[in-house]
């Protein structure tokens, strides 16, 4: 379920971060949900522990894990919280293509059509 893309420019963590943060928002990972452990994942995807590490220690400053000693790193109940983000990061992806096609000389009619055409293909997929 957690993976990685050596291709991908982000750094290791920041991919580990994001794809938690990503099934957590999707609700394909559950409140109270236990992680593998840092040796378990680092293993599993054959990268330094020390990477998963930094990874679980953001995602818990930022409240979306929280650790029990002992016991390991589990996934907090912020689920609402994780989409707000997402659909703040969406809106703000979205006021920059608007403004890319300003610069553009774009109308908005057109732009709204070629997003309604892709919305559609996305769909579909």
């Amino acid at each position: 379920m957690i993976s990685i893309d050596f291709k991908d420019r982000r750094p290791i963590y920041q991919q580990l971060m994001d794809r938690i943060e990503d099934l957590a928002a999707k609700g394909l990972l559950n409140p109270d949900t236990q992680l593998p452990s840092v040796r378990q994942l680092a293993i599993e995807l054959s990268i330094n522990p020390n990477t998963i590490q930094r990874a679980y220690a953001e995602l818990e400053k930022r409240g979306v894990l929280y650790s029990v000693p002992g016991k390991g790193s589990f996934l907090s109940d912020n689920r609402q919280q994780l989409l707000a983000e997402k659909e703040n990061q969406l809106l703000q992806a979205l006021r920059d293509i608007f403004s890319q096609a300003l610069e553009l000389g774009i109308s908005l009619d057109d732009l709204l059509a070629r997003a309604r055409n892709s919305f559609k293909e996305v769909a579909h997929d």
